[in-house]
């Protein structure tokens, strides 16, 4: 898939939206993409899961590692793809951790994989966690990098959308300025 079929295929299943939204940064924003909408649809997942897969089939990737919620997802689909095992990591006591009996090998090379990056934080508390337990974290695989290229992870990165979102803090909103209702969205916004 190229960027054009990727992004057609967002606004198609109703994944970006326009408006005016309070993202869960407390930021504002005239853009959200709300992954779900699109990853709803398992044709869809496996799709942009194997559009992924291919950007790293030749990386001798042992696992693929994907964060709680989106990621578990797209782990498992792009783990299918690659012939790999795929896990997650969650929180636990707010610290991004590896539970129910995961286990990373010494050595073993492995693929991490996001669907929105915003900052990359969670990104690379991730990479973190690989590095912990004796991986190598080779490359990170997303759907949509939001960050306008300003997330770095140390390590290769490739999306499959790229989208340079406008964020305001809620005092220098020109949305709020003119007026436009707010949207509440974000797993913590809900």
């Amino acid at each position: 898939m190229n960027e054009a079929e990727v992004r057609q295929l967002f606004v198609e299943t109703g994944a970006i939206l326009e408006g005016h939204f309070l993202l869960t940064s407390g930021l504002h924003s005239p853009l959200y993409v709300e992954k779900f909408q699109v990853l709803q649809y398992p044709k869809h997942t496996e799709k942009l899961c194997v559009a992924i897969a291919e950007r790293f089939k030749n990386a001798n990737i042992e696992l693929v590692v994907g964060p709680v919620t989106g990621g578990i997802i797209l782990a498992h689909e792009v783990g299918k793809h690659l012939g790999t095992r795929a896990i997650f990591t969650e929180r636990e006591n707010g610290k991004m951790t590896l539970r129910r009996g995961f286990v990373i090998e010494k050595g073993q090379r492995v693929l991490i994989v996001e669907d929105i990056v915003t900052t990359g934080g969670s990104v690379k508390e991730v990479v973190d966690v690989v590095r912990q337990h004796g991986g190598i974290p080779v490359a990170v695989g997303m759907l949509v990098d939001r960050s306008g290229g300003k997330a770095d992870f140390g390590i290769p990165a490739q999306a499959l959308l790229h989208l340079t979102v406008p964020a305001y803090q809620p005092d220098d909103c020109p949305l709020c300025k003119e007026g436009t209702a707010i949207t509440k969205r974000g797993s913590r916004k809900l």
